[in-house]
């Protein structure tokens, strides 16, 4: 097997300190103290590769864009070229994947976002070249992604047949504003496996009842702080407790007063108190509660809160198992189990997190 392997350096950079995003937005999050996140990705995917088939043939673009992580895994990876710089751009994506195809790759595995996603299937286009991501973006709206780097390595050992499937992308900047607007970029080559992602449902059904109820519980807990992520359905939370909180950024609220709107992972940290509450709800066709969209929600952050799921019954219909992908597999496998969804005022559903 032959597999051209593409590595966007700077994907998801952005998401730990609250940029929703790195979208022209790589020397703010360096001055805001962010760290790469996809070389990590990329490493788990490829360690888990080489595992399974260390005779892949591996084809790489030079290096942080995936030679010289393949090389730490194991691989002897023919490099096909490099970047044209050192702070890397979507031109440089779509050269590595053209020459991927050109050199007749059994497939391309991808790490990065849906704009990393979009710019590969540009490339691809017209070839008959499947496509593959391991998700490390902030937001991953395409059905183009594995649920994990090592699902994805899982996927790449074993598919048999492809189907078309969608990438999506949103305006960062209108998201930066709490707006969200899918994009249907292109239409790809991938896969058939059960570990990849659906794309992103955006209805929810009602959640009137819900947030108020929610909302009752978090006025009634003295000194518990809460740590309110994005979404709609918490944004209702939010709007029944009369405060100006983000429509897609995590807000600090305890005891009437907003400690952080739109906070950064540090800042969430920074207000935490003794009792401290998270309260998200899983992405529609997904069920990612954590890793999607909520980057704030740090490790370490979890680490240090209480998980309250909520969702409507509609959205719960549409997920057959809620997900989580955090970046700390020890902490991934201590939150899957059984856990209480919230779907009504007083009422709850089982849902399994996987």
């Amino acid at each position: 097997m032959r597999i051209g392997v593409v590595v966007n350096p700077i994907a998801g950079m952005g998401g730990r300190v609250g940029l929703k995003g790195t979208d022209g937005k790589v020397a703010e999050a360096r001055a805001r103290g962010a760290e790469p996140r996809s070389p990590n990705r990329a490493r788990r995917a490829l360690s888990q590769l080489f595992d399974a088939a260390p005779d892949a043939e591996i084809l790489a673009w030079g290096g942080g864009m995936g030679a010289s992580i393949a090389r730490d895994v194991g691989f002897d990876p023919t490099v096909l070229g490099e970047p044209d710089a050192d702070e890397t751009s979507a031109a440089d994506t779509i050269a590595a994947a053209e020459a991927f195809a050109e050199a007749d790759v059994d497939l391309v595995l991808f790490v990065g976002g849906d704009g990393t996603a979009a710019d590969v299937a540009e490339a691809l286009d017209g070839s008959d070249v499947p496509m593959l991501g391991v998700p490390a973006g902030v937001k991953v709206y395409s059905s183009v992604f594995a649920v994990s780097p090592e699902d994805a390595a899982h996927i790449v050992t074993s598919f048999e047949r492809t189907e078309a499937r969608e990438v999506m992308d949103i305006d960062e900047d209108d998201y930066r504003e709490g707006e969200v607007h899918p994009e249907l970029r292109a239409v790809a080559h991938v896969p058939v496996a059960e570990d990849l992602q659906s794309s992103k449902q955006t209805s929810g059904g009602t959640v009137e009842a819900l947030a108020a109820g929610v909302a009752d519980d978090i006025n009634s807990g003295d000194g518990v702080t809460y740590v309110l992520g994005p979404g709609s359905t918490v944004g209702a939370v939010k709007s029944e407790l009369g405060i100006d909180g983000s429509a897609l950024g995590v807000d600090v609220y305890r005891d009437g007063d907003v400690l952080a709107r739109d906070a950064t992972a540090d800042e969430i940290l920074a207000n935490l108190g003794d009792e401290n509450v998270i309260v998200v709800t899983p992405i529609g066709g997904q069920g990612f509660i954590f890793g999607r969209g909520n980057p704030q929600l740090s490790p370490e952050v979890i680490r240090r809160c209480d998980v309250s799921v909520v969702a409507s019954r509609s959205k719960l219909d549409s997920i057959p198992v809620l997900r989580v992908d955090t970046d700390d597999t020890d902490l991934d496998e201590e939150l899957r189990g059984w856990t209480k969804v919230r779907v009504g005022r007083v009422e709850r559903r089982m849902m399994k997190i996987e």
